[in-house]
Formats: structure tokens, sequence, C-alpha cells
């Protein structure tokens, strides 16, 4: 039997210790190739680059333990593109992003190169795995700061995400579809379990308050300074909730769909224009 094929990518860079900790254990399922940006790119979401500036290259990468690595210079969408128009070969047959220092829950989701990249493949009919591991002290919106590297144990969020992995390769589902998997920085043993979520309308910790600090040297230039706001509760069965309960957060995202908000105000305004 054919072996399975999974791309592995992630938008924290080709030099991440959590892409490569991930890499090396879905070894066991499949023949695994990384395709990585070349650099940080959270909060890319599931951008492809600015057009405008675009001249990818791919790099070739020697990373321990995996037969074939990329570096691309540009954010993790961007390498799934690639993939999946075959640049790098054979069609794999799952995308698996992460491992992200950082929840990926709430409107993070919107944002998140961690998921973007997953979302991109499922542009292209193949199913897709965006694995992150939470903070505490940074639940939800931060990405890639040097405080949410410290302590990390990358082998829990690897563990179960090979454990998804396989299930989602051994029956993969009706529609395509991404799971977003969020896994808390604990031992497995301290772990409280696991959860079906929806995706929570607000995190628990979000940014509040942006103000613009002079530069030093540089006039009319200015820094943004972020602040946190406090803690807030979340419902029960929201991926936000999970996260704060050191429950594992598994999430299924589907395809951008059409809602059926036909306002009559907007149809006359056009009417008004075009004839109905």
């Amino acid at each position: 039997m054919t072996k399975s094929r999974i791309l592995v990518t992630n938008d924290d860079g080709i030099d991440s210790v959590g892409l490569h900790v991930l890499a090396k254990a879905l070894t066991d399922l499949a023949d695994v190739m990384i395709v990585a940006p070349d650099q940080e790119y959270s909060g890319a979401s599931a951008a492809i680059g600015a057009l405008h500036v675009m001249q990818p290259e791919a790099h070739e990468v020697t990373i321990d333990g995996i037969d074939e690595a990329w570096a691309v210079t540009g954010p993790p969408g961007l390498c799934v593109m690639f993939a999946r128009l075959g640049a790098f070969g054979p069609l794999p047959d799952l995308i698996v992003s992460g491992i992200n220092p950082g929840a990926n829950v709430g409107r993070s989701v919107y944002h998140s190169g961690t998921v973007g990249a997953a979302l991109t493949g499922r542009n292209g009919r193949i199913p897709g795995l965006a694995v992150s591991q939470s903070v505490r002290d940074f639940a939800v919106e931060g990405q890639g700061y040097d405080e949410m590297l410290e302590g990390q144990r990358w082998t829990t969020a690897a563990t179960v995400a090979t454990a998804v992995a396989e299930a989602m390769l051994a029956e993969p589902p009706d529609e395509v579809g991404v799971m977003n998997l969020n896994v808390p920085n604990l031992g497995l043993d301290e772990i409280n379990g696991w959860h079906w979520t929806e995706v929570g309308q607000a995190p628990p910790r979000a940014m509040s308050k942006a103000v613009l600090e002079p530069k030093l040297g540089h006039d009319g230039a200015y820094k943004v300074v972020l602040s946190w706001g406090e803690e807030a509760p979340q419902p029960r069965g929201t991926d936000t909730w999970a996260v704060r309960e050191d429950v594992i957060s598994v999430t299924w995202l589907s395809r951008i769909v059409a809602v059926d908000l036909q306002t009559p105000i907007i149809g006359t305004a056009l009417d008004r224009l075009v004839g109905p």
C-alpha cells in the first residue's frame, strides 16, 4: 500500500523547534516533507504575499530526521499554494501546520498564519490540521513572543497531533475541512481531557488598547504599543473556554459560506441602480 504523504508547514519559520518536533513525530505515519517560510510570518492568515513585491524563491534546507525540506521566501499560505500546484512533487494527502507557540482560538483564528496555511490547502481540496500549544500568560493573541517559547512542551502537542493526523488519514471526512487543534502546554497526564468546540466570539484575554509612543531619533515616527485587557469568562463548549480549562480543543473549520441576510434596504438601493 502506498504510504501517505504529509506536508508540514508553520508561520514561525523554518528554524522553529516546534516545526521540527512535529514533523519528526509525523514520520511514523507518512512520508513527511517540510515546506515552511524562511522567516517569521505570524499573523499572516491565509495571505500569499504582497503581489507587487513578490519574487518568491524556494531553498533546499537540511533538517535532521526529515528527508526533504524547503524554505520559501513568503508566508505559509504561499508555501501551501506552491505545494498544491505541484512545485514539490506529488500532492500531499494532508497539510499539517504548527506547532504554534500560543493558542489560536476565538477571533485569532481569522489572523493566524498557522490556521491560514491549512485553509489554503483546503481551497485545493486537501484536508488540513492546524496545531497550536496554548500558553496561560498569552492565551490567545500573542504569537512568537520570546516569553511564549520558554518551557514549551513541544512533545505533548506533537503526540496529540500525530494521533489526530493518523485518524484523519484513516477516515477522511466527507467534506474537506480543517481541524483546528489547541493543546495545553502540559504533560499528557495533566490535561483535563478533550472537547469538540466551537469558535469563541472573543478571546479569554484580548488586546484592549493601542498607544503611539514617539520613536527616539525619528521625527514623526511612533512605536505602536499594545496593552492587554482583563481576562473574561468564556462560554462552555467554545475553543476559548477549553484553553482556559487545560482541555484539548478540537474544532472543525470549513469553507466560508454565505448567510441568508437579504437586507431589504440594500436590495432597494441596487434596484434603483440596475433594476430587480
